[in-house]
């Protein structure tokens, strides 16, 4: 007891000795809990920090006169208080046509992933040939290319310059430049890996013995993935989807250098129109001018543009995070 006394009579000591950093180090080595609540709190705000602060600079670009837009301190505050910016990009430009296109082209794509990623992650996730991991690693390889990587010979073909012989007869590819075409099939090139990849790992955990029965009942294996297997993986196909969505209606690249920029100017005129597919990337850009940049309509109508892939993330949050957790997991 005496020992301990001395003890607790030194570190008593070297608590009034030693600087705030030093007597927490001396405690963090007796307590490791309080090391790990550190890092927490660390890590936590560096998150939220790098996540909701590009959301609080464009709001304030947005409430702020674009006239007093010219430099901010840290942290940025509003230089006045605009909030007529919200409705003024509606009037400047038709934003409601881009985003219902970034919506037609994001549904367009993702109905045609889900479809053949579902094919194909049947075939690497059921069955058994040879090759098969090599070629699934081919597969997940293309999500890694650069989208730039893909731009030259895609523009020359969907701008028909490219001409091939076909029997004596040279045959140009058709001028899609535009048309839905040339950006829903670079998404879903480019986006389809994954979902293949996530389709194949539901796919693999159904037991064969509930393909077999659907079998025995008379169904082919079309039937036995479309009624069977794919209800029973309803949160691999909604987590595939609901990524795919978001992916292309974030996309950029394709949607920038694959139209002209221009939407039909009404509502009524959308369906008529065949040749005005600009998605929303372009919506944004509208408002850049020769000589003005309206930067504060630009954040505004950022902010209205993610509103609908913001809400979707709140509503299928569960779906894609029971998703990818089970699609971890194997029994």
């Amino acid at each position: 007891m005496a020992q301990q006394s001395d003890t607790v009579g030194l570190d008593a000591d070297g608590d009034t000795s030693q600087g705030p950093f030093s007597r927490w180090a001396s405690k963090a080595i007796q307590n490791p809990k309080r090391v790990y609540r550190a890092m927490f709190y660390v890590v936590t705000a560096f998150f939220l920090f790098t996540t909701l602060f590009p959301f609080y600079w464009l709001l304030v670009l947005a409430v702020t006169p674009n006239e007093a837009i010219t430099s901010f301190g840290f942290p940025p505050v509003p230089h006045g208080f605009n909030p007529e910016a919200f409705i003024t990009i509606f009037e400047t430009v038709p934003l409601h046509i881009y985003v219902l296109n970034s919506f037609v082209l994001g549904l367009a794509t993702t109905a045609i992933v889900l479809v053949v990623a579902s094919l194909t992650g049947y075939v690497f996730g059921r069955l058994e040939f040879p090759g098969r991991r090599p070629l699934m690693l081919v597969i997940l390889a293309v999500s890694y290319f650069p989208p730039a990587a893909f731009l030259l010979p895609l523009f020359q073909l969907f701008t028909g310059n490219v001409s091939i012989g076909l029997f004596g007869v040279s045959v140009s590819s058709p001028n899609l430049y535009n048309t839905p075409v040339p950006m829903v099939m670079p998404f879903t090139a480019l986006f389809m890996p994954l979902s293949i990849f996530i389709l194949t790992t539901f796919y693999g955990q159904i037991p064969d013995g509930l393909e077999d029965a659907a079998r025995i009942e008379g169904t082919t294996r079309l039937g036995a993935l479309f009624r069977v297997i794919m209800p029973l993986s309803a949160p691999g196909v909604a987590t595939a989807g609901v990524l795919t969505f978001i992916s292309v209606y974030n996309e950029f690249f394709f949607s920038f250098l694959m139209n002209d920029g221009q939407v039909a100017s009404k509502l009524a005129q959308f369906f008529a129109s065949q040749n005005n597919w600009a998605p929303l990337v372009q919506g944004i850009l509208a408002y850049q001018g020769q000589y003005s940049q309206m930067y504060n309509l630009m954040a505004a109508a950022s902010i209205v543009g993610v509103l609908p892939v913001a809400v979707l993330v709140v509503i299928a949050q569960e779906k894609i995070v029971s998703g990818l957790t089970a699609g971890a997991l194997k029994e």
